[in-house]
């Protein structure tokens, strides 16, 4: 019997939908993709996730990858409240945010200066607009698939939502802003190195996502990232690492450097805020000295460093080491094997279950995927089949066939145990094998 969605799901969604624009705040909570009706939460903790019919499940989302140590964790929601009790936002300097800044920058390279703000989209958007002014040049590159947020001119050919929708870019963005992005396959040098030989000379920066989480989860493939530095260098061009998914949870730091890319910006956020709204883009400072007050990039927000966002990221941080990652490694690995166990017991062939660090992903297809063409091929009717026979029995995934799964630190390896015939079931509803 369904567990989901309950009934008191199916009133709010009713309600939601006469007060909001598509009844979410962001196009993938509809699941649209998925089809059915949205669960609505009340509440988490740890590595679970309960709704408002009062039934729990373990939660392989994880608010997009930021709840890096699942949810509620204490120490974050100690730092939280004192924060609040002081006061919710100053729209003036606060100690916490040079405190924060301090600790980002002993673990990410090239980070001499840091500016937050208060969304991923923000932080690449003003990376980009940094690299123009820099650079004096207009153009810039992203890959196809990859996702840096809702910016205009970053909606070219983007994942996330808009693929997993089938939206080719999104109205609203001007021709001519959609013109200032050229757009390559993700893990092809070569056609990286013909753009550049044509039109170098105009492109300011590259931006990529060193691990793409947002077109399902498609690796590098050894080589592309190091011989993308050198080609946007060659010509003069920055390089921007996205790394609001994968910075902090991937290792204590960014990953970009230890797969070859050389990269002059980075961008993060979501493990970084530890739930909260906090998100940041940093690099050497004689480019971050381009920004005002100081220079005549202009970038700014109200609500940027409040003191609420800097609490928790200071929390996050703070309980990080080298065995929260060795944890994750684990349980990850186990969560992996049990996938892998699950679609080889239910003889579904062919799968891809690619996996990095915490973050896993699942394509119905013949695999490796190594570009958003790759992606696309997939079965998403199957993966659709599966996401609601695994939330059914009580594991919530990504409502999507083209995001990914993360594992937290709160997820153990009995936690993984006990998902894993949930996980079989919900393989063999995908493949239309017996009962689901």
């Amino acid at each position: 019997m369904s567990r989901a969605p309950g009934a008191r799901s199916r009133r709010l969604w009713r309600r939601a939908v006469r007060a909001l624009a598509g009844g979410v705040d962001s196009p993938v909570r509809s699941f649209r993709a998925v089809g059915g009706t949205p669960v609505f939460f009340a509440r988490g903790r740890g590595a679970y996730l309960e709704d408002v019919d009062r039934r729990r499940y373990l939660d392989l989302v994880g608010s997009w990858g930021a709840n890096l140590l699942g949810h509620a964790p204490p120490a974050v929601v100690r730092a939280v409240r004192e924060a609040a009790g002081e006061g919710l936002s100053y729209g003036a300097p606060n100690a916490r945010e040079h405190e924060l800044a301090e600790r980002i920058r002993a673990r990410v390279p090239r980070a001499e200066r840091v500016r937050f703000v208060s969304s991923g989209t923000e932080a690449v958007m003003s990376a980009v607009r940094l690299a123009r002014g820099a650079t004096g040049r207009s153009k810039v590159v992203k890959f196809e698939g990859g996702y840096h947020g809702h910016a205009d001119g970053l909606l070219a050919r983007a994942g996330s939502g808009v693929a997993a929708l089938a939206l080719p870019d999104s109205a609203g963005v001007p021709a001519a802003v959609a013109g200032e992005t050229f757009v390559v396959p993700y893990n092809s040098p070569q056609a990286l190195a013909e753009l550049f030989e044509r039109r170098g000379e105009e492109i300011a920066a590259v931006v990529v996502e060193p691990v793409a989480a947002n077109m399902g989860l498609v690796l590098p493939r050894p080589g592309f990232l190091p011989a993308l530095s050198r080609t946007a260098h060659r010509h003069g061009a920055l390089v921007i690492a996205d790394e609001v998914v994968t910075g902090f949870r991937l290792r204590h730091g960014t990953v970009h450097e230890t797969l070859g890319l050389e990269a002059d910006l980075v961008t993060l956020g979501k493990a970084i805020g530890g739930g909260m709204p906090v998100a940041a883009y940093a690099g050497r400072k004689s480019l971050m000295r381009q920004l005002a007050p100081l220079g005549p990039v202009y970038q700014a927000g109200t609500l940027a460093g409040n003191p609420l966002g800097m609490a928790a990221g200071l929390a996050v941080l703070r309980s990080l080491s080298a065995g929260t990652y060795a944890r994750l490694e684990r349980t990850s690995g186990e969560l992996a094997e049990a996938l892998r166990a699950g679609a080889e017991q239910a003889r579904l062939e062919p799968i891809a279950l690619p996996r990095i660090g915490s973050m896993l992903g699942v394509f119905f297809g013949r695999g490796p995927v190594t570009d958003a063409a790759g992606a696309a091929r997939a079965d998403r009717r199957r993966y659709a089949r599966f996401f609601h026979a695994a939330l059914d029995r009580g594991v919530y995934l990504p409502p999507s066939p083209l995001e990914t799964a993360f594992v937290s630190a709160a997820t153990t390896r009995s936690d993984v145990a006990r998902a894993a015939p949930a996980l079989q079931r919900a393989f063999r509803a995908a493949g239309g094998r017996g009962r689901a």
